[in-house]
C-alpha cells in the first residue's frame, strides 16, 4: 500500500483529523442515495413491478435479497481491486459513479430500467462502500484510542443521510410519483462525491487513498492500461448482473411465481466459499499473531451477520408491517418509517460514544465481544416489542405508532454496540496489506444476511393481490414471526456473551 501520512494537530478539528469530517459528509450524502432509495424499494415492488402476482410479497422478497446480497458481496471484489491497482481514491469515484448512473437510471419508468438500475448501484457500491470506511482507518496511527469515537462520529454522517432520505424521497414518491424520489436520491449520490473531490483537492487526505506502490496501475492488459480497464470492465457487468437479478420475475400459466433461485443464489455460495478458501490461503501465509486476530475478525463477522439479517428487515418486511399494520395517519408513510432508525442513531451516537471514552479512561470500557452480545440482546428485545403489539391493535388490526418507535430505539442501541465499534476493530485486527479486503469481507456479513432477510420475507409473505390488505390476519403473520426473531438473537447474544472470555485472549493487545 502507499505510504500512509498521519495528520498532525494542526490538520485537526474538534480532536479529529480534519479529513474525517470530510468523509463524514461524502458518506452522509452517499447514504441519502443508499437509504432514499432503499425506502421505497421493497414498496415500489409490491405495487408496481409485482403487482399483477398473487405471491407479490413472496417475489419482493427473493428479488430484495438478491439485490441486498450481490450490493454487499461486490464490496470484496471491489476491496481487493482497490488493495492491489486502483487506490482508495479511484476506487471511491469509479464506485460513486456508477451507482449516480443506477439512481438516475431507476428514475425511468421501465421495468428493464428498474433491474439495469439496481446492477449499476450494485457493483458501485462494491467500490465505494468498503474503501471510504477504510479510509477513516487510516486517518489515526495504531493504538489510537480516539479512533472508535472517529468511527461512531462517521456512522452518525452515515445515519443523518439515512434519516433524512427516506423522509423526502418518501415524500417526492408519494405527492409527485415513484420517480422522482429515486431521481433525488440520485442528486444525493453526486453531492457526496463533490464533498470526497473537495476534501482532496484541499489536501486533508495527505497521500492516504493512492494506488499502492507496487500497483502497477498503468500495465496494459490487452493493449489498455488497468486504470482504463477496469471501469470498462465495472460498466460491463451490469447488463449481466441486471439479467440475474431478473430471472426472479418469473410468471407461471396463471400468474404466480416461480422461485428461480439457482443462478443467483449458487452464484452467491460460490463466492462464499471462494472468500473462504482465500481467508484461509491468507491464515496459512499469516504468522501465529496474525492468525489469532484474523480468526477474531472472521468471527466478529459472523456475530454482525446475526445482526444484519433481523436489522435489515427494516427496509422489507417491517416496512410492509408499517404499512398494512401501523396506525400511521397524519405521522409519516410506510416507506418514511425508515428514517426511524437513523433518527434515533443521531440521537444516540454521540451519547454512546462519551460513554465509551468515558469508561475506557476509567478503565471500565467493555471489550469489544461484550458489547456484540449486548447487541444482539437488545435486537431481540427490539422485535419481541414488536410481538407484543398485537395485543393493542384496533378495530382494523392496526397497532399504535410506539411500538414502532420504541423496536427502533432499542435496535439503535444495539447497533451502535455493534457495528460502528466493528468498522473499527476490523482495520485493528487485520493486517495492513489486505485491510480493505478484510473490510469487504466486512460488509460480507451483509450480503450473507441478506439471504436471511430473504429467507423470513419469504415465510411472512402475504399471498394477496389486494393493495389494501391488512387486518388481524396478517398482523398474527407478522408478530408470530417477529416473536421467533426475538428468540434467536436473544439466544445468539447469550451465547456470544458466554464465549467472550476466550475470544479476548485471542485478541491480545487489541481492545
Amino acid at each position: 500500500m502507499s505510504e500512509v501520512v498521519r495528520p498532525t494537530g494542526e490538520n485537526e478539528l474538534f480532536g479529529h483529523p480534519k479529513g474525517l469530517f470530510y468523509l463524514f459528509f461524502a458518506e452522509l450524502w452517499e447514504r441519502f442515495s443508499f437509504y432514499g432509495m432503499r425506502a421505497l424499494l421493497t414498496l415500489y415492488m409490491v405495487q408496481v413491478i409485482f403487482e399483477a402476482l398473487a405471491e407479490r410479497d413472496f417475489a419482493t422478497a427473493a428479488v430484495y435479497a438478491s439485490y441486498g446480497s450481490l450490493v454487499y458481496a461486490s464490496t470484496v471484489i471491489g476491496g481487493r481491486i482497490s488493495d492491489k491497482i486502483l487506490g482508495m481514491r479511484n476506487s471511491i469515484f469509479l464506485g460513486g459513479i456508477l451507482m449516480s448512473i443506477g439512481h438516475f437510471v431507476l428514475a425511468i419508468e421501465n421495468n428493464i430500467a428498474f433491474f439495469l438500475a439496481l446492477s449499476f448501484i450494485i457493483v458501485g457500491n462494491g467500490f465505494f462502500k468498503p474503501n471510504i470506511s477504510t479510509f477513516v482507518g487510516t486517518l489515526y496511527k495504531d493504538g489510537d484510542t480516539r479512533k472508535d469515537s472517529g468511527f461512531t462520529i462517521f456512522y452518525m454522517g452515515i445515519n443523518i443521510g439515512g434519516w433524512v432520505a427516506p423522509l423526502l424521497c418518501g415524500w417526492l414518491a408519494a405527492k409527485y410519483g415513484w420517480h422522482y424520489g429515486f431521481g433525488l436520491a440520485g442528486i444525493g449520490m453526486l453531492t457526496g462525491l463533490l464533498f470526497f473531490w473537495s476534501g482532496i483537492k484541499k489536501g486533508v487526505f495527505g497521500q492516504n487513498g493512492l494506488p499502492p506502490v507496487d500497483s502497477n496501475i498503468d500495465k496494459k492488459v490487452m493493449g489498455i492500461s488497468q486504470r482504463i480497464l477496469i471501469p470498462i470492465l465495472a460498466f460491463a457487468s451490469a447488463p449481466l448482473i441486471a439479467y440475474l437479478l431478473s430471472a426472479y420475475k418469473s410468471l407461471g400459466a396463471e400468474g404466480t411465481f416461480f422461485e428461480d433461485q439457482n443462478i443467483v443464489n449458487v452464484i452467491f455460495k460460490l463466492i462464499g466459499i471462494s472468500i473462504l478458501a482465500y481467508l484461509g490461503y491468507i491464515m496459512y501465509q499469516a504468522t501465529l499473531e496474525e492468525r489469532k486476530k484474523l480468526f477474531v475478525a472472521v468471527l466478529i463477522t459472523v456475530f454482525m451477520t446475526i445482526f444484519w439479517g433481523f436489522h435489515e428487515l427494516s427496509g422489507s418486511v417491517i416496512t410492509l408491517f408499517a404499512a398494512r399494520n401501523v396506525s400511521l395517519d397524519g405521522i409519516m408513510s410506510a416507506s418514511q418509517t425508515n428514517s426511524l432508525n437513523s433518527m434515533w442513531i443521531i440521537i444516540l451516537a454521540i451519547p454512546i460514544s462519551m460513554m465509551w471514552t468515558k469508561l475506557a479512561k476509567s478503565g471500565k470500557n467493555p471489550r469489544t465481544p461484550y458489547k456484540f452480545g449486548l447487541g444482539l440482546l437488545f435486537a431481540g428485545i427490539s422485535f419481541y416489542i414488536l410481538a407484543l403489539s398485537g395485543s393493542s391493535a384496533n378495530e382494523n388490526g392496526l397497532v399504535p405508532f410506539a411500538y414502532l418507535l420504541l423496536m427502533y430505539f432499542l435496535l439503535s442501541v444495539g447497533e451502535l454496540f455493534m457495528s460502528p465499534v466493528g468498522l473499527s476493530k476490523i482495520t485493528d485486527l487485520s493486517p495492513k496489506r489486505i485491510v480493505a479486503f478484510m473490510m469487504g469481507v466486512w460488509f460480507l456479513s451483509s450480503a450473507f444476511a441478506f439471504q436471511v432477510v430473504g429467507f423470513i420475507g419469504k415465510q411472512l409473505a402475504i399471498e394477496s393481490t389486494d393493495k389494501n390488505i391488512g387486518g388481524f390476519e396478517t398482523l398474527e403473520v407478522y408478530t408470530g414471526g417477529f416473536e421467533l426473531i426475538a428468540y434467536y438473537s436473544i439466544g445468539a447474544g447469550i451465547l456470544v456473551l458466554l464465549a467472550s472470555p476466550l475470544i479476548k485472549k485471542l485478541m491480545g493487545n487489541v481492545h
